[in-house]
């Protein structure tokens, strides 16, 4: 009897799951583990929170086709080496993941498996196209988006989707498994009770999540997905960074709906999503061929760039939603209570943060990391260097959000911050994207951590320092 190890990963589905299916098409035995491994420290902890749920609907889906997932930990290529001795596998498969580490550590553990004479197979399930596979007429990689999207849609994306299986092989009897909570995935203290009233993780909670998009935000997203004051985004972001939809199936529901509808307006609100879908291709792209991008600038003027070192106590304010800066505090409520955090306020509270205070980027990335539930390396990467002005895609690179002009521009009525900050309620529209102005501040909302127009004359002074 032929048997096969399938890894799962960062492709927590049974469809369009080319590594599990390949595994089944040339296998009689399919063994299916995920393994909590030592890189896996660097996730969040509301990835983690994510994880563990998705983890629990994957082995649910699982039970009901026959099988059952098989929890391990430990440095990957160890569990692996042990998983083979006990099942006499002669094959493993996986799909591929393209962040830096993984890259290191899958290519040592995929040369030594093969030494011991172990077939490996690696799959992609993550990405409409490889980052290796849209490249420049110089084979150089992209470093502006709108050029990379002309790309992508000259070379075509191949949608081709595949079933989940319908029954699955059996685990064989005897092979020990960690019971989930061993791998201590939900946090010590439950602060994550908003997140489970937000989320469904699991691949059936994004197949709902799209039907809701579809039937919903699509119509609008144009224009809507600026306003977090509005349901108007596709809160798939989560869903994806798991794995629990491929964007293939993302691409091919939105081009059938616009099929059945014939509406000029849906294409183009339907084309601003893809846009973001293929946004996502162009991280991954990047961080593929510029790894250093993780933890450095990739404008190299920026390695000189005056950040300021006493900001210990501003970034603490920062985190907490304490700025006196409603849009911001709202923001960071917000994250903290849902894991998540609406796009155009992230790009707010990140100009604030590098702009206004002057904290490094890499500071800001750091608590993304840890408290958002969609916290992917490449996305959170470029999306704070493009705010910084650091990264691809830039330019200009010293523009500087007015948190107050873009509360009042997308939160026109403030019903995004009254949410967040039930403190400032009874203010009136006018006055409460800047409380300061208010006849009565507000006794229980601080007052502005820094001066707005005096922030930003210190940061264009501190990007005019490295225009050459």
């Amino acid at each position: 009897m032929t048997t096969a190890l399938l890894w799962f990963r960062r492709d927590l589905r049974l469809a369009d799951n080319p590594a599990l299916l390949a595994a089944l098409a040339r296998c009689e035995r399919v063994i299916l583990v995920y393994i909590d491994t030592p890189e896996d420290a660097q996730d969040g902890a509301a990835s983690r929170w994510w994880l563990h749920h998705s983890l629990a609907a994957l082995n649910g889906e699982l039970q009901r086709r026959g099988a059952r997932l098989l929890l391990r930990r430990g440095p990957a290529l160890e569990v692996l080496r042990t998983l083979v001795g006990e099942t006499a596998a002669t094959q493993v498969y996986w799909n591929r993941v393209y962040e830096p580490a993984a890259i290191a550590r899958d290519s040592a553990v995929k040369q030594a498996l093969r030494a011991d004479g172990i077939s490996v197979i690696s799959s992609n399930a993550l990405l409409l196209n490889e980052p290796w596979q849209l490249l420049k007429a110089d084979d150089s990689p992209y470093r502006v988006f709108t050029p990379y999207w002309n790309a992508a849609q000259k070379r075509g994306f191949d949608l081709t989707l595949q079933a989940a299986p319908v029954a699955l092989p059996s685990m064989p009897a005897g092979l020990r498994s960690e019971p989930l909570e061993a791998l201590q995935l939900l946090p010590r203290i439950r602060w994550d009770g908003g997140l489970a009233a937000q989320w469904r993780p699991g691949e059936a909670g994004a197949a709902q999540r799209l039907t809701e998009f579809l039937d919903g935000a699509l119509a609008g997203y144009a224009v809507e997905r600026d306003r977090p004051d509005h349901a108007g985004t596709a809160l798939l972001s989560p869903h994806l960074h798991c794995g629990e939809i491929s964007p293939q199936r993302l691409m091919t529901a939105v081009q059938q709906h616009l099929a059945i509808r014939h509406d000029a307006g849906l294409t183009k609100n339907a084309e601003s999503w893809l846009r973001q879908l293929v946004w996502r291709e162009f991280a991954h792209q990047l961080l593929y061929h510029f790894p250093h991008t993780a933890s450095e600038p990739l404008d190299a003027r920026f390695a000189r760039f005056p950040w300021r070192r006493d900001y210990a106590e501003d970034l603490i304010v920062w985190q907490h939603g304490d700025t006196g800066i409603p849009i911001i505090d709202a923001g960071m409520h917000e994250l903290w209570h849902t894991g998540w955090m609406h796009n155009r306020v992230r790009m707010i509270v990140a100009s604030f943060l590098t702009k206004n205070l002057l904290i490094p980027w890499q500071e800001g990335a750091a608590w993304f990391n840890d408290t958002l539930v969609d916290a992917d390396l490449a996305n959170n990467t470029l999306g704070w260097q493009w705010v910084a002005g650091c990264g691809a895609d830039a330019a200009p690179y010293f523009r500087i959000f007015n948190p107050v002009t873009q509360g009042e521009k997308f939160d026109p009525q403030g019903n995004y911050v009254r949410r967040w900050l039930p403190e400032l309620s009874d203010l009136p529209d006018k006055h409460i994207h800047q409380p300061w102005s208010a006849p009565q501040r507000p006794a229980h909302y601080p007052p502005p951590r820094v001066d707005l127009k005096a922030s930003r004359e210190r940061a264009l002074d501190a990007y005019a320092s490295i225009k050459t």
